[in-house]
């Protein structure tokens, strides 16, 4: 049954619960929803151990969605949804949603109790193209012009690197479609990730707040940019460990993910 709950802005963010337990927050990717397939499959695994929040990020699905725009206003989502499941969480995201809750993790300290993220994707060298400076100008143009499929395209292409020629049998897919229909959020996870994919260092005191126990994980098929973020990341929490999950790229599959994370938050 879907519920909703006001952020400090008056945003309703629209959101599942399901189990028992301890409270867990699912923060998705770019274009991500409560109800993508893998998404409703992961939330489940994991309600057989917690009480799971899997939630609409603002702008998409379900929730609402205030102007202008700021990161603080996610991080404000996330501790509603906190507040709502009694005060304290796990938390769990993956990809620019990692970013995300690492960004609470610091800033809600008192609130996330333990922090799991799968692949952060931070551009901390040379090893592979930065994300030009004016991705996310780009993808709000393409917005403003009223063409959300060219806003998935420069992310398809500049984000994720996909060869422009690959791009035309996506497009087939009705997938294609749900893509277009947030694709007005990606200058959102722009803007939240745009500072740690420009190939500079992470610096030494991002994160270093964090309080939570931590667990950052990459998956051993990926490129190595997530290795290296994964292990950067880990080195700046101080509690953290992190983990190379075996068979997996970054598109991780429930059945990988929903053990490793199950181990993590009863530990």
């Amino acid at each position: 049954m879907m519920n909703k709950v006001a952020s400090k802005d008056g945003t309703a963010i629209a959101y599942e619960q399901s189990g028992r337990g301890d409270a867990v927050i699912m923060v998705t990717g770019a274009l991500g929803t409560r109800s993508h397939p893998q998404w409703i499959q992961l939330a489940g695994l994991l309600s057989e151990h917690f009480t799971v929040i899997n939630y609409d990020r603002r702008g998409r699905g379900d929730s609402g969605d205030t102007l202008p725009y700021a990161v603080q206003r996610e991080i404000e989502d996330i501790e509603a949804l906190i507040d709502a499941a009694g005060g304290t969480a796990c938390v769990y995201g993956i990809s620019s949603g990692a970013i995300l809750a690492l960004e609470a993790a610091d800033r809600l300290a008192s609130k996330i109790t333990k922090l799991a993220v799968y692949e952060p994707p931070l551009i901390l060298n040379d090893g592979r193209p930065s994300l030009p400076e004016d991705y996310v100008e780009q993808i709000q143009a393409a917005i403003e012009a009223g063409n959300p499929g060219k806003a998935v395209e420069v992310f398809m292409t500049q984000a994720l690197l996909i060869p422009e020629e690959y791009l035309a049998p996506m497009k087939a897919d009705p997938m294609w479609q749900e893509m277009e229909a947030v694709a007005h959020t990606l200058a959102y996870d722009g803007l939240i990730s745009r500072e740690f994919m420009s190939g500079k260092p992470l610096p030494d005191d991002r994160w270093t707040s964090i309080t939570a126990d931590t667990l950052v994980i990459h998956g051993d098929q990926s490129e190595p940019m997530f290795r290296d973020a994964a292990q950067a990341a880990a080195n700046n929490v101080e509690r953290a460990e992190y983990k190379a999950l075996q068979g997996q790229g970054h598109d991780v599959s429930p059945e990988a993910i929903a053990p490793v994370l199950v181990h993590f938050f009863k530990a």
